[in-house]
C-alpha cells in the first residue's frame, strides 16, 4: 500500500475492534479534534485516527499555503468547486480506510468523520465507499459537488447511518447550506439524523455527548453487521 496521510493515533482502550477517521477544518491539523475525541467516552475501545491534510494554496485566503482537503475560490462555497482536490483528498481517506480493514477492522465498524471543510471530505468519501461504512459525522459542513452526486453513484452507502451537526451562527459554512445538504441526501434515500446548536462554526460540550449517544448507538448495531441493512 502506498504511503498514508501523517496522522495521530490514539485507542480508547487495549485491542479496538472500532476505528473512527476524524479530518479537522481548513488551516488546523489532527491535533485539533484529539480532546473532543477523548470526552467521548464510548462503550468500546476505539482507534481514533486523526490525519493531517496536506498544505497548499487556498485561493480565498489569497493562495497562502496551509494545511487544506482542497481549494476554496470563494466565499460561496458551494459554487465553484475544486473536485480535482476533492477527488485526491478522498482517494488518502480511502487508503486510511484500506488500512484500518487491512489490520482486521471490517467496514461496518469503521465511521468516517470531519468538521467543515474535514466534514466535506468525510461526507463525499463515505458515500462513495467500496464497503459500507459504520458511519458518517459531518460537522459544521455540507455536502460537496451535490449537483453531480445522485442516488445510483452511491450504491449501497445510502444505507449508512450519517450524523449532521451546525451551529446556528455558523459565518464560515452557513446553516441553510447544511439543511439544503441534508435535505438533498435524505433525497438520495440516506438515513440523516440532524442536529444543531446554539453556536458559530465551531464544537460544543451537548454536540459531543450526541456524538457520542450516536456513536455507541452505531457500534451496537456493527457488532453483528450481517443484521445490519445493506
Amino acid at each position: 500500500m502506498s504511503e498514508l496521510l501523517p496522522h495521530i493515533t490514539l485507542d480508547s482502550g487495549p485491542e479496538p475492534q472500532y476505528s473512527v477517521i476524524w479530518l479537522h477544518g481548513l488551516g488546523a491539523s489532527g491535533e485539533d479534534f484529539v480532546p473532543a475525541a477523548q470526552e467521548l467516552h464510548l462503550p468500546q475501545a476505539v482507534r481514533f485516527i486523526f490525519p493531517h491534510a496536506p498544505e497548499r494554496p487556498v485561493t480565498i485566503n489569497g493562495g497562502y499555503v496551509m494545511p487544506a482537503w482542497y481549494d476554496i475560490v470563494s466565499s460561496e462555497i458551494d459554487a465553484e468547486q475544486d473536485a480535482a482536490g476533492i477527488a485526491a483528498s478522498r482517494h488518502e481517506i480511502e487508503k486510511l480506510i484500506a488500512h484500518e480493514i487491512a489490520r482486521g477492522i471490517v467496514p461496518a465498524r469503521i465511521f468516517v468523520a470531519g468538521f467543515s471543510q474535514g466534514g466535506a471530505v468525510a461526507l463525499h468519501t463515505g458515500l462513495h465507499a467500496k464497503a459500507r461504512l459504520g458511519g458518517i459525522l459531518a460537522l459544521s459542513t455540507y455536502l460537496p459537488l451535490a449537483d453531480t452526486t445522485r442516488a445510483a453513484d452511491i450504491g449501497h452507502s445510502r444505507d449508512t447511518p450519517i450524523f449532521m451537526a451546525h451551529g446556528l451562527q455558523d459565518p464560515v459554512v452557513p446553516y441553510t447550506l447544511g439543511k439544503q445538504s441534508a435535505a438533498h441526501l435524505r433525497q438520495l434515500g440516506c438515513t440523516v439524523s440532524w442536529h444543531d446548536y446554539a453556536m458559530p462554526h465551531s464544537v460544543c460540550m451537548e454536540e459531543i455527548r450526541d456524538i457520542g449517544r450516536w456513536l455507541a448507538q452505531q457500534m451496537e448495531i456493527a457488532k453483528n453487521p450481517e443484521q445490519s441493512p445493506g
